[in-house]
């Protein structure tokens, strides 16, 4: 399922080729963002495109975090439009759920991304809101430096069983179990066959 493969090998990229994101690329993102869930379908969300170099590295040199945007061709900012919401305590949970359909749609293109982190740290989002000219009653949230990734990076395991549980607090989920069992004994076959060959290549008599 190709849902799935995107949410399973998404990572985050920071060294991106320096060609452009193509138009039609940028819309399905901002499509697939827009398609998030939001508190009483309020759809707080709105999206400025930063594809100026001289802006996206003022951007670089005011964030301690932002090192993709020295390659990224564009960045993407997830923004909150908090005025006059029917639920205001939740702009920022539906403009999570948007960041991650917005970086989804990024790996099923084939191209990187990564989250910046603005909010809630006051001094990053003012920073934003002074750079770009944003309203008073928005609110940026994150950034997205997005492009063609150049890098590889690994997949690591992530699925972890032991933090399901079933109705209860203290009882595991019986198919956790099972996976927690299979892991086990693949761990310990792992350590059997490691061993074989570290005795084999010791240059030591049985």
């Amino acid at each position: 399922m190709e849902t799935m493969n995107a949410v399973l090998t998404r990572r985050s990229i920071r060294t991106f080729h320096p060609e452009p994101v193509e138009p039609l690329a940028i819309r399905t993102m901002i499509e697939a963002a827009m398609y998030a869930p939001s508190a009483g379908n309020q759809a707080p969300w709105r999206f400025v495109l930063i594809q100026n170099r001289e802006t996206l590295m003022a951007i670089r040199r005011d964030h301690p975090y932002a090192s993709a945007l020295e390659t990224a061709p564009m960045a993407i900012l997830v923004c909150g439009a908090t005025g006059d919401l029917p639920h205001p305590e939740f702009w920022s949970v539906d403009c999570a759920a948007a960041t991650e359909n917005l970086m989804l749609a990024a790996k099923d293109l084939g191209l990187g991304s990564v989250w910046i982190g603005l909010y809630p740290r006051r001094e990053r989002m003012s920073a934003l809101t002074s750079m770009l000219k944003l309203p008073a009653d928005v609110e940026p949230f994150a950034l997205i430096p997005v492009g063609h990734p150049m890098e590889n990076v690994e997949e690591p395991q992530r699925y972890r069983p032991e933090w399901i549980r079933s109705e209860q607090w203290f009882e595991p989920w019986a198919p956790g179990r099972l996976d927690l069992k299979a892991e086990a004994e693949k761990q310990a076959e792992e350590r059997k066959i490691a061993e074989a060959l570290k005795r084999r290549d010791s240059g030591l008599h049985d």
